[in-house]
């Protein structure tokens, strides 16, 4: 029996010729639609363009030859437009039958029954239909099929090449990507963007179709195999991999599919009927999505997404078109699409055009989220198969306050997105005027407010939202967007031009905090080793402890930075006190060391501890009275707390920041720490946000660091409010837990004329 791949062959062949011809378009569309009807003994063969939005018969074998050029339907009108509308393929005994069944009478097709039709596609989009047709009525063998199929994949190259259709066409032909459409999501950065959608993995175009030598195209599919499942393997020994928001089913099944068998020898019958290698991939992905489209169950249709997400993987590799958006440069206001982003990943893209970022999973304290929100970039996420829903270059409004996004929307709806813009800026302006306002309570109590920082670029936002200083300093960006570990010189300058434009403001640094999903490509550990639990592992004081030749490095490029002025040093995850006397230690032993090379050293060193491990808090009356303050990291503390992974998509919004469980554990903090008189700083997203905020001051909590967008907002609710009046009714509540403390909060605060949102 002939094969599939040696029925596409024996067309290709022909058509190549054809191709190669200097024969007109046309001429080529009329003596492909022969070749194909000969080599598959079809009585009909019809091929249909997109043009000015119709589907229009273009060449045909076997129907009215009057009808060519003359016979047009709408996208989804009839079997062909159902074809192109769902980028789907037909295969019928009796067309006639079908309720999408719509009668040309000027085709002459009324005698002929069956039907078989295959979208002509190009980026993902139909761009027109190729059909055979009998008069015997007859369900078509898999083999005629998937000839067509591949032969589509040719045309497409032609199609294109001679330009016998339009970009704005093609882009029309699927009916779902054509008019307005609303996504929800999950609000991880509150704020209002518009721009063109791009994506952070751009999709890969495929220039040539037919193969010129099949064992070349052999040979490169099977080094993107071994790529790929190279890149697949070393996921698994990756913390980033884990704390991506990917599972461990999930990796199975990446595994599973990148050493499928059958999904590689579809590849290869692909590239044995004459494809190149990136058309085989993307052939064998075109019948996956058809696939997809017929799924009903949700748990297999996930993970025929695993098996396209592996297909553009191995696209990329094969043309090595590896780069992402960032590499080829934003060209205008851009809203960034991504299934994930580490936080150096986001820092890659020019800050002056990317507006806004929308993600298919996400959580409100991954790392990638705080950085977003510490550059003012707002972001929504959890939103499932993006790139079924919006198309690259899609106007996009996103709406980062009510977690929706409005893809290719009206002009009225722009209209009024551009009026609250306004509003929006508006609000932003009042919140600027704060600036120069202390933040006093209603009953005379002053709030330190500060913010949070990780780069020079953050430095102008101290004089620009009034901050009392910076609360914490984040100082592994520096080590995140650096191709190697950033040396002793490099990392003075930083700090000492923090502390320059500080001047008399505070600056608490935090010692590099890596691990987790802040993985250093240049910082490997235990020889590849695989953590089960990379948020609970080798990371943050636990890494420089061990390697203490980068905490030395940092603690001498600090201790030089800050001569003649104050050091504010944090150390991260300090989980009993002899990991913070360890670390402590570090800085005094280089202390002593800069001292005998008669350097100039800094007027005092305060040294902190970050509380986010929870068994810290057992051992604060040992070690509050030998720090000079304790900052809460409430970020890692909360998933901590709960057991939740803070970038499991699946938790994202279980566990609520307002809970008694996490309020009572921050009081009980609160009241650890003042008998020693230590400061104490919250210094994570809850303070960030205003009913938190409101939350935070009613246990005693009286510093904050925050984002700097947030600072004005927080100003101008610590001005509002009565603080003893918050207190005491927070003392009723944690005595006593509501059912939902978050709406008693929100309750008290309407009751006091205080806006929270």
């Amino acid at each position: 029996m002939i094969t599939a791949a040696a029925a596409a062959r024996a067309i290709l062949t022909s058509l190549h010729e054809v191709m190669a011809s200097r024969a007109g378009a046309q001429a080529k569309l009329n003596q492909i639609v022969d070749i194909i009807g000969d080599k598959l003994n079809s009585e009909v063969c019809s091929i249909y363009l997109l043009r000015e939005g119709m589907l229009e018969l273009f060449a045909t074998r076997g129907l009215n030859q009057a009808a060519v050029h003359v016979t047009r339907m709408a996208v989804g009108e009839g079997l062909v437009g159902t074809i192109a509308a769902n980028i789907e393929t037909l295969n019928l005994a009796e067309a006639a039958a079908h309720p999408d069944f719509a009668f040309f009478p000027e085709t002459g097709e009324e005698r002929f029954h069956s039907f078989a039709g295959v979208p002509i596609v190009r980026r993902a989009r139909a761009v027109g239909v190729l059909g055979v047709q009998h008069v015997e009525p007859r369900r078509y063998e898999e083999v005629e099929i998937e000839a067509l199929q591949t032969v589509a994949m040719v045309l497409s190259e032609l199609i294109a090449n001679a330009d016998l259709i339009d970009e704005e066409d093609a882009f029309g032909a699927d009916a779902h990507l054509t008019g307005h459409e609303r996504i929800a999501g999950l609000t991880l950065v509150k704020g209002l963007a518009s721009g063109i959608a791009v994506f952070h993995q751009p999709r890969v175009t495929i220039e040539h179709v037919v193969a010129e030598d099949t064992e070349a195209e052999r040979q490169r599919v099977y080094l993107a195999f071994d790529k790929m499942r190279e890149q697949i393997d070393r996921m698994a020994s990756q913390a980033e991999f884990g704390m991506g928001g990917e599972h461990e089913e999930v990796l199975e099944t990446y595994r599973m599919f990148a050493y499928d068998e059958g999904w590689s020898r579809r590849i290869n019958e692909a590239i044995d009927s004459g494809l190149t290698a990136e058309a085989a991939i993307e052939r064998v992905q075109q019948r996956t999505r058809m696939r997809m489209r017929q799924i009903d169950d949700p748990l297999l249709a996930d993970r025929m997404h695993d098996l396209e997400d592996l297909s553009n993987r191995l696209l990329r590799i094969v043309s090595g078109q590896l780069g992402t958006a960032a590499s080829l440069g934003l060209k205008g206001d851009a809203i960034l699409i991504a299934r994930n982003l580490g936080p150096a990943e986001l820092l890659e893209y020019d800050r002056r055009r990317l507006k806004g970022v929308i993600l298919e999973e996400g959580s409100l304290t991954a790392h990638v989220v705080i950085v977003a929100r510490a550059m003012g970039i707002p972001v929504v996420g959890r939103i499932r198969a993006l790139r079924a829903k919006v198309r690259e270059g899609d106007q996009l409004l996103l709406d980062g306050d009510q977690g929706v996004v409005d893809v290719r929307p009206a002009p009225a709806l722009v209209e009024v997105f551009e009026a609250r813009f306004a509003r929006n800026r508006e609000r932003q302006a009042l919140y600027a005027a704060m600036r120069d306002v202390e933040p006093v309570s209603a009953d005379g109590q002053r709030v330190r407010v500060m913010i949070n920082a990780g780069l020079r670029d953050d430095m102008p936002m101290l004089n620009l939202t009034g901050a009392d200083g910076i609360g914490l300093f984040r100082t592994e960006f520096q080590f995140l967007v650096s191709a190697t570990l950033p040396a002793r010189e490099r990392q003075t300058r930083l700090y000492r031009d923090v502390l320059d434009a500080a001047g008399d403001r505070p600056v608490v640094f935090r010692t590099v905090d890596i691990g987790g999903d802040k993985v250093l490509p240049y910082l490997r550990h235990n020889d590849g080793e695989t953590e089960e639990n990379p948020a609970m592992g080798w990371r943050a004081l636990r890494v420089t402890l061990e390697r203490d030749g980068l905490l030395k490095v940092q603690a001498r490029a600090l201790l030089e930075a800050a001569g003649g002025r104050t050091l504010n040093v944090v150390f991260p995850m300090v989980t009993e006190p002899w990991e913070f006397d360890a670390a402590r230690a570090v800085f005094e032993s280089q202390l002593a060391f800069l001292k005998q090379q008669k350097k100039l050293l800094p007027d005092a060193i305060r040294y902190g501890a970050m509380l986010e491990v929870p068994a810290l808090a057992e051992w604060l009356d040992v070690l509050a009275p030998r720090l000079s303050f304790l900052s809460i990291g409430t970020n890692d503390l909360t998933q901590f707390l709960f057991a939740a992974d803070r970038a499991n998509p699946k938790l994202a919004e279980r566990y609520d920041w307002l809970s008694p469980a996490i309020l009572r554990f921050l009081r009980r903090v609160v009241l650890a720490v003042a008998p020693s008189g230590t400061d104490l700083t919250v210094c994570g997203e809850m303070g960030g946000r205003r009913l938190e905020a409101l939350a935070l001051l009613g246990i005693g909590i009286t510093r904050l660091s925050i984002t700097p967008a947030a600072v004005g907002p927080i100003k101008e609710l610590v001005r509002k409010v009565e603080l003893s009046a918050i207190q005491a009714a927070m003392e009723g509540w944690l005595a006593q837990p509501p059912s939902d403390l978050r709406s008693e909060i929100a309750a008290w605060a309407t009751a006091h004329g205080i806006d929270y949102d």
